[in-house]
């Protein structure tokens, strides 16, 4: 699995359904570099059972990500088509209605690739002459936090079955800020409002004395 933080976001170019029902081409994450923070993450399959739990707690708190000026976009595998069915199938038949956010399509897996969270691999046989999928081809619960410069800052990527903490990705993008602002390290358990820790040996050990 590579490790993106501290490197430049890959960038694409992609269909995505935007606001719920618009249908975008060459949709790319390089319209917020210098603009805004951006969640991107990446999850398996729509029409699943874990997923939409994931994408309506984002949109539960994408307004708590907007006033921290930080846009939220998901991916997955699945076609255009497919992303436009699911948001416009009510909750209670395991749709999406009402998710504003962006959904990408990586329907050619080469974003997940990039990334480093497709759930497997191309084998090519040179004997046979045959190229063959191992694994499922599908994304991992991948997210990435980026900054206004287009870096990776922050990545966790999950199993499956796994499903991920929106609160937790909500406190990351407060600590990144909080760093920038102040140029104080964020220690363990972190949350807004708190005090950082100069990065100094003095720092330190005033912020142990007092926890």
């Amino acid at each position: 699995m590579a490790v993106l933080v501290g490197k430049k976001a890959p960038l694409f170019y992609a269909d995505a359904i935007v606001n719920g029902s618009q249908f975008v081409e060459k949709f790319s994450l390089e319209q917020y570099i210098g603009k805004k923070y951006v969640i991107f993450f990446f999850y398996p399959m729509d029409f699943t059972f874990v997923c939409p739990t994931e994408i309506l707690a984002f949109q539960e708190k994408l307004k708590e990500f907007e006033e921290r000026n930080c846009a939220v976009v998901g991916c997955s595998v699945d076609s255009k088509y497919s992303h436009w069915a699911w948001l416009n199938t009510p909750k209670e038949k395991g749709g999406i209605q009402g998710v504003t956010f962006p959904l990408v399509s990586d329907f050619s897996k080469t974003i997940s690739e990039n990334y480093d969270v497709l759930a497997g691999y191309y084998d090519y046989d040179t004997e046979d002459e045959v190229s063959t999928f191992v694994g499922e081809p599908v994304a991992y619960r991948g997210l990435f936090l980026i900054d206004k410069q287009g870096i990776v800052r922050h990545q966790i990527v999950n199993d499956t079955p796994l499903g991920r903490n929106v609160e937790e990705a909500l406190r990351m993008v407060d600590a990144l800020q909080f760093y920038e602002e102040h140029g104080e390290v964020c220690p363990a358990n972190w949350h807004k409002g708190e005090e950082g820790i100069k990065a100094t040996p003095e720092g330190i050990a005033s912020y142990l004395s007092k926890h």
